[in-house]
C-alpha cells in the first residue's frame, strides 16, 4: 500500500441508522444482491425517534421486516444509540468496520478499522464488495501521563481539535500510542475516536490491550478478544505529544467544533441548559460520574437538565443501582436511549441561551434554534455547570461546592439483555418475510449520465466549512429522508429567504430548462454528517458540479456515486471572480472525466476560463461514466453473472 493510492479493503461489519439505513436498504434492494454477505450487519433505529406522523414508524417497520429478509441484526427503538450498542455487543478488535453514519469510528475505541461513508457505499459492502479509499496517511498521537481529576477524555479530543482543527485532514488517519494509552478505558478511547469524525480524517484508531479485554470480558464477549498494537519501531507520518496529566478543562465555543477555549477562560458565562448524552459521552461510567456529583443536590434553577443514556443497558443498570433515582431526583429530565437532542430532535435551546452538551458538534443551528449558543464539553464541566448555573471549571468544585470527584471503575460485568435486538432469521425464514413499505418511502431516482457538454448556472455561492446539515437540514425534516422529492424541498433550506424562490424551486426551474445546476463552495465542503442525502437531493434537483476550494472525503464519496461531478479549484483566487447566477460552460466534460486530472471551465458572465483539478481514481471515473455507483454496480453485477455464472457481488477482498 502506497499513500494516495487507492486501495480496497474488505469489510467484516456494516452498520445503518434509521435516518440513512431506509435509503441505504432501498439501494440495497436495487442491487438484487439478496442476502448480506458481511460476517455481521446492524440495522439500528436510534434518530427519528418522535412520531410526529407516520413517517418514521413508517421507517421502523421497513427497516424491521428489510432486516428479517436480508439477514441483518435489527436493533429496535429503544435500545439505543447505534455506536454505543455496536460497542457493547458487536465490535470486535481487529474487524472491519463500515458505517452509514460519520461517527462509525467511535469503533476504533476498541481496535476496529471503522470508517464512516455514505449508504451506498454500505449497501454495496452488504452485498459483499469492498470498500475503495486512498491509502491514507497517519498521525500518530503519543499520550503520556494520565488524567488528572474533573480533567475528561473529550478534554484530549478538544486539545487535538484545537491542533488540528476540523479542516485539512482529509487523507490522514489518526493512531494512539504511547505510556499514556493504558490509562483509558475503552469508553474513553471510544469518545476520543468518535469526535475524530470532526478532523475530517478517515478513521482513528487506539490497540486492543488489557483495558479492551476487560471491556469484552464485562460484556461477555472475552473471546472477541484479541492483542493488537503499533510495533515498537512503527513511524508515522506526523507526531503530536499529548501529556494527559497537563490537560484542562475546555469547551468547543459556538458554532465549530474545532473554536476550543479553556474552561477557566469563558468560566462565569450564565448557562440555561445541559445536556447529556450523544455518541461521545453517554455511556454507564460517564452517567455514573454525573449521579454520583449530582446525588442529593439540585440542579441549578435556571438551568434545564436533560440526559439521554446511550443505551439500553446503561438505562437498566443506572435503574438498578439507584442512580438513575438519584438523577430524577436532582431535578433531570431523562430522555430516550437515542441520539435525540444531538441532531436537533427537541430540548432546543431558548433564543440567546447558552446551551452546554457533552456532544460532538455544535454547526449553528444544528439544536434546531437560529443562532444557537451551543458549546462542546466534558460530562464533568457539564455537571459543574448544572450546579452553578454558570460555565464553571469543574476542579473548584471541591472548593466551591464540597464536591469531591467520585472515582468511577468499569463493571467487572454489565447487564446483558440482547432482547431487542432481533438476530438474523435463516435463509428459509427471510424468504417468508413481507417487507413492509409505508407510502411514504420511496424507491430514490436513478442520476442520468453525465452531458458530454455541460451548459449550466451557478444556483449557490457560499463560503468556507459549509457542512451537510447546512446542505440537507436535519431536525424536524428527517423524517423526510424516505422520500427525496419531499426533503429536496428543503435542499439548502438555511440560504432560502423569505418571499424568495427557494433552492429547490430554481434548481428545479433550470433542470427543466435543460441546464445543470452548478455549486460553488469555499474549504472544506461537506463537513460533518455522512448523510448521502446532501449528494442525492441536489442530484434529484438537477445539481451536476460542485466546484470547490476543498471537499470532505466522505461527501466527495457520495458526490461521485450519485454523478455529480466535484471539481476544485486549481489556482484559489478564481473562487472570488465567479458569482451566483454566472453562465458555467464545461466543454469536453465526460472526456475530461474519462481520463484528465484537469478541466478548463468558461464563465459566460464575466467572459472568462480557468481550470479545475479533477482528483479522481480510476474507480471513481468507471463511476461517473456509468451515470453513479449504483449503475456501475449492476454493470458489474451483470458482467461477472454473465462471465462466471453466479451471482455478484460475493465475498470479495481488497
Amino acid at each position: 500500500m502506497e499513500v494516495g493510492a487507492e486501495i480496497g479493503i474488505r469489510i467484516d461489519q456494516t452498520l445503518t441508522q434509521d435516518a440513512t439505513g431506509t435509503t441505504a436498504f432501498l439501494l440495497f434492494e436495487s442491487m438484487g444482491a439478496g442476502r448480506v454477505q458481511t460476517d455481521v450487519s446492524v440495522s439500528y433505529v436510534d434518530h427519528n425517534m418522535a412520531g410526529f406522523g407516520p413517517e418514521n414508524h413508517n421507517d421502523h417497520l421497513y427497516l424491521q421486516t428489510v432486516a428479517g429478509a436480508g439477514g441483518v441484526y435489527h436493533s429496535r427503538p429503544g435500545n439505543g444509540i447505534c455506536h454505543q450498542v455496536h460497542l457493547e455487543r458487536f465490535g470486535k478488535p481487529g474487524a472491519t468496520l463500515l458505517g452509514s453514519d460519520s461517527h462509525t469510528p467511535t469503533g476504533g475505541g476498541i481496535g476496529m478499522i471503522a470508517i464512516g461513508a455514505g449508504g451506498l457505499d454500505v449497501a454495496v459492502a452488504m452485498a459483499g464488495g469492498p470498500f475503495y479509499l486512498k491509502c491514507p496517511k497517519v498521525v500518530g498521537v503519543r499520550l503520556t501521563g494520565k488524567l488528572g481529576p474533573w480533567v475528561a477524555a473529550k478534554d484530549v479530543i478538544l486539545q487535538l481539535l484545537g491542533i488540528l482543527t476540523t479542516k485539512g485532514n482529509v487523507g490522514w488517519t489518526v493512531e494512539y500510542f504511547g505510556p499514556g494509552v493504558a490509562t483509558l478505558s475503552v469508553p474513553q478511547r471510544a469518545t476520543i475516536t468518535n469526535m475524530g469524525a470532526e478532523l475530517g480524517v478517515t478513521t482513528s484508531l487506539f490497540p486492543s490491550d488489557e483495558q479492551t479485554r476487560r471491556f469484552l470480558a464485562a460484556q461477555g464477549r472475552e473471546a472477541d478478544w484479541r492483542e493488537l498494537s503499533a510495533d515498537a519501531d512503527a513511524e508515522y507520518d506526523r507526531v503530536i505529544e499529548i501529556g494527559l496529566s497537563k490537560l484542562t478543562p475546555m469547551a468547543a465555543c459556538p458554532s465549530s467544533p474545532d473554536n476550543i477555549k479553556a474552561i477557566s477562560d469563558i468560566a462565569g458565562l450564565e448557562v440555561r441548559q445541559v445536556a447529556m448524552g450523544s455518541c461521545t459521552n453517554s455511556s454507564f461510567t460517564d452517567l455514573m460520574m454525573a449521579a454520583r456529583v449530582l446525588k442529593g443536590r439540585r440542579v441549578h434553577p435556571m438551568v434545564e437538565f436533560a440526559i439521554a443514556p446511550g443505551s439500553r443497558q446503561v438505562l437498566d443498570m443506572l435503574a438498578a443501582n439507584g442512580a438513575l433515582a438519584d438523577l430524577i431526583a436532582c431535578g433531570a429530565r431523562i430522555l430516550e436511549s437515542g441520539c435525540g437532542p444531538c441532531i436537533g430532535q427537541g430540548f432546543s435551546p431558548a433564543d440567546g441561551a447558552v446551551s452546554l452538551r457533552t456532544f460532538n458538534r455544535n454547526f449553528a443551528g444544528r439544536s434546531g434554534t437560529r443562532g444557537d449558543q451551543v458549546y462542546l464539553v466534558s460530562p464533568e464541566t457539564a455537571v459543574a455547570a448544572v450546579l452553578t448555573g454558570r460555565i464553571t471549571d469543574p476542579r473548584d468544585l471541591p472548593e466551591l461546592l464540597g464536591v469531591k470527584y467520585p472515582q468511577v471503575l468499569m463493571p467487572k460485568c454489565f447487564t446483558i439483555d440482547d432482547s431487542m435486538i432481533a438476530p438474523p432469521l435463516s435463509p428459509a425464514e427471510a424468504a417468508r418475510v413481507e417487507i413492509v413499505r409505508g407510502p411514504t418511502i420511496v424507491v430514490p431516482e436513478t442520476p442520468t449520465p453525465l452531458p458530454e457538454d455541460l451548459q449550466g448556472r451557478v444556483l449557490l455561492k457560499c463560503g468556507d466549512k459549509i457542512t451537510t446539515d447546512h446542505i440537507m437540514p436535519a431536525g424536524t425534516f428527517l423524517k423526510l429522508r424516505s422520500n427525496v422529492p419531499q426533503y429536496a424541498k428543503v435542499v439548502f433550506n438555511c440560504f432560502n429567504e423569505p418571499g424568495k424562490p427557494t433552492f429547490a424551486e430554481r434548481a428545479l426551474a433550470l433542470k427543466s430548462s435543460g441546464m445543470a445546476g452548478v455549486i460553488v463552495a469555499g474549504e472544506s465542503y461537506g463537513q460533518g454528517s455522512s448523510r448521502e442525502h446532501a449528494a442525492l437531493c441536489p442530484m434529484y434537483l438537477g445539481v451536476r458540479v460542485v466546484l470547490a476550494r476543498g471537499i470532505e472525503r466522505i461527501h466527495k464519496a457520495n458526490l461521485i456515486n450519485f454523478c455529480i461531478v466535484p471539481v476544485e479549484f486549481a489556482d484559489a483566487a478564481d473562487y472570488d471572480r465567479i458569482e451566483a447566477d454566472d453562465e458555467i460552460r464545461i466543454a469536453g466534460l465526460v472526456d475530461a472525466v474519462r481520463s484528465a486530472d484537469e478541466v478548463e471551465i468558461e464563465n459566460v458572465a464575466k467572459s472568462m476560463r480557468f481550470r479545475g483539478l479533477l482528483r479522481l481514481s480510476a474507480r471513481d471515473r468507471e463511476i461517473l461514466l456509468a451515470a453513479g455507483l449504483l449503475s456501475y454496480t449492476r454493470g458489474r453485477t451483470d458482467a461477472r453473472a454473465t462471465t462466471e455464472g453466479r451471482p455478484y457481488p460475493g465475498r470479495t477482498g481488497g
